[in-house]
């Protein structure tokens, strides 16, 4: 076997020099303020052979497969992480306010967050929706409110992520029909839709249609972009919910590959071949305050996933093999006690992010348990992301923390342990079955309910909550949503049916459900009925008379 060195210089030449062709953004050469070079990427001296032999197969360069170390050759000295704060609010013309805020103060990358009718496939008028419109994200109905939505924000030149899962498919037709409304090809918008539906019927429950359908839609979705938007990652595959229902570290990474290899083969089912889907494929995670087993989780989580595609699925390009993924800090760890005490939480689990090797990053503010964010406190947790980008150093060289003897034995136990679930749940019959059989849900609630018991008995500490708690005598101020903005966007809705084409909204119904109880790909139809002002309501109502709606057993 060829040395370290050897190797290093042919990775220099083969994979860092081009990637650094292709990003020249940042500088190339790094130092300590006390003029300390800092290399690129740090390697273990004085290995033997068999040493080294182990070390490539378990570690190797960053860029370079099993992708423990990183999945792009430079990492943050190319480009920082992308820094996506998650926002959106009452009406449409709310949060593109707060949007343009963000991008003012140096956001890179819009994130929209959705109100739970939206979620849920109801227009705001459904009586369904009194109450809740607008309240936990921005409403959207109709194309009219996602063309607001996006007003004087050129979608050619900026990466939005949307959290929308039963009804993504939907969402991504409007935010198609956006871009051609302003002009921008379909092929140029680049953006993620989390469109991720087992996670919803394991931890948060903004599901509508049964699994079989809802499947279709999200390989309806992989299909579809394929060819005509290549740059949109197509599924966002979430743990983070699944944290923050209250799984371990473990636990987030097994159910969240367990329910990626289930999106895969249903693509490959669906007939698409799997490198002509899987390098549109992406990740979401959560931080949590553990800061060194963070780091291990994300680090095993690459590796698992390129061996998983690699060897299970027999892909052969390279970018299907590597995991990307987004990060957000966890919002069940902050607290209503002592609410400035979450801005130190926010930034030591984006540190964790960020030394694990995140693609982008929301860090949550500090009123995270008291309500939706002020603009004062997104503007906090955004400068911490800027700060640890800046100021800290830890971007300057690929997996700082590579080499230390407890990153690697927890990055090593973390993998073990999570391919431990993957193959039982393998056994259940996978991810779909395991979770039908309630068997992913009851070992979260297991790990909620230990977790919770240490807290009670002083086993685990929280500071403000059982230690170190004071008499509260302010609070922070708390933004609230306006309940007037609902009725404004009722009448927005009435006047958009008044003057539509009903004829054109009746035929276009028609030509949706006869593509819904056939085989052929929906996303043209639902781009139709958007442009139609058709909407997001009536194109999920009649979807559900077709389809049904999902109803979990119930498990004793």
């Amino acid at each position: 076997m060829q040395g370290l060195d050897s190797l290093r210089q042919r990775w220099c030449r083969e994979t860092v020099e081009p990637a650094l062709r292709r990003s020249p953004e940042r500088r190339e050469s790094f130092e300590t303020g006390s003029g300390i070079p800092v290399e690129r990427v740090a390697l273990p001296t004085g290995l033997n052979a068999e040493q080294q032999s182990e070390y490539m197969e378990e570690l190797g360069f960053p860029g370079d497969y099993p992708y423990t170390r990183g999945v792009q050759p430079t990492m943050y000295r190319s480009r920082l992480w992308t820094m996506r704060q998650y926002a959106g609010y009452a009406t449409a013309e709310e949060s593109n306010r707060r949007y343009r805020f963000l991008l003012e103060q140096g956001q890179t990358g819009l994130s929209v967050a959705f109100d739970l009718p939206t979620q849920i496939g109801y227009d705001s008028d459904d009586p369904m929706a009194l109450g809740e419109v607008g309240k936990v994200g921005v409403a959207i109905s109709s194309l009219e409110d996602m063309t607001t939505l996006f007003q004087g924000i050129p979608l050619d030149k900026v990466s939005t992520s949307m959290t929308i899962n039963a009804p993504a498919a939907i969402l991504l037709a409007m935010y198609v029909a956006v871009g051609k409304r302003q002009g921008v090809d379909p092929t140029s918008l680049q953006g993620t839709v989390q469109n991720d539906i087992l996670k919803e019927y394991i931890a948060r429950g903004t599901y509508i249609f049964p699994p079989q359908p809802s499947m279709r839609l999200i390989t309806d979705v992989f299909a579809f972009c394929r060819k005509a938007v290549p740059r949109w990652n197509t599924i966002s595959i979430s743990g983070y919910h699944i944290r923050e229902a209250g799984s371990t570290a473990v636990q987030e990474i097994a159910f969240t590959l367990a329910n990626a290899v289930a999106y895969v083969q249903a693509a490959i089912d669906a007939g698409l071949a799997v490198d002509e889907f899987a390098p549109r494929l992406a990740f979401f995670f959560n931080a949590h305050n553990n800061l060194l087993e963070e780091v291990a989780k994300f680090r095993a989580a690459r590796r698992l996933w390129a061996r998983i595609m690699r060897e299970r699925f027999g892909a052969q390009d390279p970018n299907s093999w590597r995991l990307r993924f987004h990060t957000q800090t966890g919002g069940s760890t902050l607290t209503a006690q002592q609410p400035e005490n979450n801005v130190v939480r926010v930034a030591m689990q984006a540190l964790a992010a960020i030394l694990g090797g995140t693609q982008s990053l929301h860090t949550n503010s500090r009123d995270e348990a008291l309500s939706l964010p002020t603009q004062q406190s997104v503007q906090i947790a955004l400068r911490t992301q800027q700060i640890i980008g800046y100021e800290s150093g830890v971007a300057d060289t690929v997996d700082p923390l590579a080499g230390s003897y407890y990153v690697e034995y927890l990055t090593d136990e973390v993998e073990r342990r999570a391919q431990a679930y993957m193959d039982h749940i393998d056994v259940l019959g996978g991810a779909l079955a395991a979770i039908d059989a309630g068997f992913i849900q009851q070992e979260i609630q297991d790990a909620a309910y230990q977790y919770q018991r240490a807290v009670e008995d002083k086993q685990a500490i929280v500071i403000g909550v059982n230690q170190f708690q004071v008499e509260e005598t302010s609070r922070l101020e708390v933004l609230r949503v306006d309940p007037a903005l609902e009725e404004a966007q009722r009448r927005r809705l009435a006047t958009l049916r008044t003057n539509r084409d009903a004829v054109r909204v009746s035929e276009l119904l028609t030509h949706l459900e006869m593509g819904a109880r056939g085989k052929q790909n929906l996303l043209p139809l639902l781009i139709a009925c958007v442009e139609g002002d058709v909407t997001l309501g009536e194109i999920c109502g009649l979807l559900r008379s077709v389809w049904g709606e999902y109803r979990p057993a119930a498990w004793v």
